[in-house]
């Protein structure tokens, strides 16, 4: 894969993380910092590090799946690994600015 492809892909994967919303809270995953890596392969695989805000979070399952169902729509993208972690623990401070207005932390 060259390049150029890799990275309108990684765009694209950025802009559709954006999509995706724990239940509980208004802000997608990529603003809220769960998102700690991304990788593309020459093959199309794209890997996904990310953690939760809670390591109980009920809403796990649903948001890898979502994360998987839109990150395959993807033109290139040719399978999904998705990497629950917990290391470095989340905290508010890994949110952009723009999630801690959202949520009234500013």
């Amino acid at each position: 894969m060259d390049e150029n492809k890799r990275i309108e892909i990684e765009g694209n994967i950025v802009r559709l993380l954006k999509t995706v919303f724990d239940p509980e809270i208004p802000v997608d995953i990529y603003s809220l910092g769960l998102i700690y890596g991304i990788d593309v392969d020459d093959d199309g695989t794209v890997h996904i590090k990310m953690t939760l805000t809670a390591p109980s979070c009920p809403a796990s399952d649903f948001l890898m799946e979502d994360i998987k169902m839109k990150l395959e729509s993807i033109d290139g993208v040719t399978g999904v690994d998705v990497q629950l972690v917990f290391e470095p623990e989340w905290t508010q401070d890994m949110m952009t600015e723009e999630a801690k207005l959202e949520l009234g932390f500013l």
